[in-house]
């Protein structure tokens, strides 16, 4: 259910009362009882909430039935709108664990989540810069790469959140690699057989003879030159500032990117309202919105749906066998 106070239960509200995505899967909630009420109330949605403490939603669901698991009891004053909390911390805290678990255990064929805030988890004690971390530990510490996508463009990130001082520092030969190792397969294993990849440059023109820069001839294209040679079809590296045009048309099935805003401008630009997050390299399936908390809009009844309802039909895609 993502933090209570933003605007999850709501989304979440709104993208079951959608046929078109409960037709795909059948979807458990992992939340808070009186949360999930105020979303339902906030998005207008004809749910009625079924109470799921031990079984799983049935082969044919009830119409209109919202099916939850309750993890937590939270208080009005502990899930005021706009209002980062420790209890609703927590809260959040617990929801990924058990749905980490479901996932683990077979229980269930994959977990979508909704956004969560960093300064409440961190609050009530799980020290965390967000999902992909505490997913990555809690699986047995796999190394993970986050993807966003949409229809029309992939994008992976060699870094994520990170200070830009920072960046070519943390550009190495090993990184690089393994990005485009895990998003090869990846793919591979969920969205087409042979993924063609495009590797970005990290400097302007790709370092334009190394006037810009030199971590293109000495990191990134041995990088690429090691991932062909093990029969992976990627290419680079490649100038950002013209890479994206092709890679909309089609030339490419996803792009490795070194860094945050490099890859999730153009991203953002195509799919800001139906952008689904991946995290790849882990042993389950999750999907997530790719948007925040929104505090802004919380209990407004004016935030989108589109990036839950992606979310949760990407995630019903990738658990169906190839």
């Amino acid at each position: 259910m993502g933090d209570p106070s933003g605007i999850g239960p709501e989304i979440i509200a709104a993208a079951l009362a959608d046929p078109a995505v409960t037709a795909l899967c059948r979807p458990l909630v992992l939340g808070d009882r009186a949360a999930i009420e105020r979303g339902i109330a906030v998005a207008g949605a004809n749910l009625t909430i079924v109470s799921a403490p031990d079984l799983l939603p049935p082969a044919e669901p009830a119409p209109g039935a919202l099916y939850l698991r309750e993890l937590s009891t939270l208080q009005p004053d502990q899930m005021v709108y706009g209002r980062p909390s420790p209890d609703g911390g927590d809260a959040c805290y617990r929801y990924i664990c058990a749905a980490a678990e479901l996932c683990m255990d077979g229980t269930v064929a994959a977990m979508a989540t909704a956004p969560i805030n960093k300064e409440s988890l961190n609050s009530a004690g799980h020290h965390f810069p967000g999902h992909t971390e505490l997913l990555a530990e809690l699986t047995g510490g796999h190394e993970v790469v986050m993807m966003l996508a949409g229809d029309r463009l992939r994008v992976t990130l060699v870094t994520i959140h990170e200070a830009l001082a920072q960046v070519p520092q943390l550009v190495t030969f090993d990184r690089v690699l393994s990005t485009i190792r895990i998003t090869n397969d990846s793919l591979s294993r969920w969205f087409c057989k042979k993924p063609r990849l495009a590797v970005l440059a990290l400097n302007p023109h790709c370092g334009e003879g190394g006037m810009f820069g030199d971590e293109e001839s000495r990191i990134i294209a041995p990088a690429v030159a090691a991932a062909r040679e093990e029969g992976i079809d990627a290419v680079g590296p490649l100038s950002a500032d013209t890479l994206f045009h092709f890679a909309v048309q089609g030339s490419y099935d996803a792009v490795v990117c070194m860094y945050h805003d490099q890859g999730l401008i153009p991203l953002k630009l195509l799919h800001f309202d139906d952008g689904v997050n991946v995290t790849l390299g882990l042993p389950i399936i999750r999907t997530s919105v790719d948007h925040g908390t929104a505090y802004d809009l919380a209990g407004t009844g004016k935030a989108s749906p589109a990036s839950m309802k992606a979310a949760l039909v990407m995630a019903a895609q990738m658990a169906r066998p190839q």
